[in-house]
């Protein structure tokens, strides 16, 4: 059955990237504030608020960070609890927040994911990563996520044919779309060629295949039916919501061109909505390595198993294409900083359903799929999301 009460009545983020100068709550702050204060949403009306962040205990040596993160932020005194789930943080934040709504525990809540990765060093930011890992059989021996991802590529090109030219095209995408948008990380277009120099990080994945550590935050107001028309005259419907988990470690996978909690996740969301894949017009992705955009459009069901990246080869998924994905830029180019990339994707969504994308608009933007996983597809959450007046 259909979610039928939750709706977003107002999104926005920071600019990501490497934001010197400001910390964690800072950057918290600015996104609230403008969900909220500059969106005409009184923060005197959020009665709970559900906060994705990853690793601030290893990043900047903070825990405890809802109760902290929401003092800076004016909203001292609300239930707060925080959300961990690698980089899935931000969707299971705003899972949890659709589950309240649902509910009628409360009738106006805010989402909000957060990360400053760039405190620490890039050896440093890799190490607190690879907590998203199964510890005691990869991360320990030096496996990291670019090598688990490397892996997952290296089995797509020998089961389907997938080339490193295929690969490059994602992140060339990518840049194109994020060239455009303001907040982006990398605004900058790149060509195929630069795309494919030899700079390997972790065969067959190069510099341009792997998304940038990022610092960044972005907050959603999520409403009941009845409150959404106090502030906006388009909400946008969350109609379906899907999360599954899968193993850990590598070693117990069948499949690594597949990410099974993707798919089930994926699943559950089309099931919950009473929609398919077919139905969705744009889908924002987990893109944290070029290979996982092509993964990820075959798992969630837009494309059948091993043509993905003969979509991105045709222009299917570009901004003007048939099917675009991560219209905005994708973590690839926008930039990931890991409990806000969950919060990110349904902001860019949301823009996009309402028609306020600029000139990163999809042309048909009446539903969407936003798919976020965590680690190597460990946890993954699957929303799907329609413009309130279809």
């Amino acid at each position: 059955m259909p979610l039928k009460n939750t709706n977003i009545v107002s999104a926005a983020q920071t600019k990501f990237g490497a934001l010197e100068g400001v910390t964690l709550r800072e950057i918290f702050s600015e996104a609230v504030n403008k969900a909220t204060i500059d969106a005409g949403v009184p923060k005197k009306d959020i009665q709970a608020a559900f906060i994705g962040s990853f690793i601030p205990e290893m990043l900047i040596h903070q825990g405890h960070t809802a109760p902290l993160l929401l003092d800076f932020a004016g909203l001292k005194g609300l239930p707060a609890t925080r959300h961990e789930a690698a980089c899935a943080s931000g969707a299971t934040a705003l899972r949890a927040a659709v589950m309240a709504i649902e509910s009628e525990m409360y009738d106006t809540v805010l989402v909000a994911g957060v990360e400053k990765m760039t405190s620490v060093s890039t050896s440093g930011a890799t190490e607190a990563l690879a907590a998203a890992a199964d510890d005691q059989f990869e991360s320990s021996i030096g496996l990291t996520f670019p090598g688990v991802f490397g892996l997952a590529a290296v089995a797509h090109m020998q089961k389907y044919g997938t080339t490193e030219e295929d690969m490059a095209l994602v992140a060339v995408k990518a840049h194109k779309n994020a060239s455009t948008n303001p907040l982006a990380q990398f605004q900058k277009e790149i060509t195929l060629e630069k795309a494919l120099t030899p700079r390997y990080i972790a065969w067959p994945l190069k510099l341009f295949d792997c998304s940038p550590i990022s610092d960044g935050a972005a907050a959603l107001v999520l409403t009941s039916n009845d409150k959404a028309k106090k502030y906006t005259d388009l909400p946008v419907k969350i109609t379906g919501s899907g999360q599954a988990s899968a193993s850990m470690n590598l070693c117990d996978r069948k499949d690594l061109t597949s990410f099974s909690a993707s798919v089930e996740a994926s699943k559950a969301a089309y099931k919950m909505a009473g929609l398919e894949a077919k139905d969705m017009d744009f889908a924002i992705v987990h893109d944290c390595f070029t290979i996982a955009e092509i993964i990820a459009s075959e798992d969630i069901g837009f494309f059948r198993p091993g043509e993905g990246a003969r979509a991105v080869r045709d222009g299917v998924t570009a901004l003007d294409g048939d099917r675009p994905i991560n219209p905005m830029g994708g973590l690839k180019a926008v930039g990931h900083p890991v409990g806000a990339t969950g919060v990110k994707q349904a902001v860019v969504a949301y823009r996009e359903l309402i028609g306020d994308a600029g000139p990163n608009q999809v042309a048909k933007h009446d539903a969407a799929v936003v798919h976020n996983f965590g680690g190597t597809g460990a946890t993954c959450v699957v929303t799907v999301m329609r413009r309130g007046d279809v």
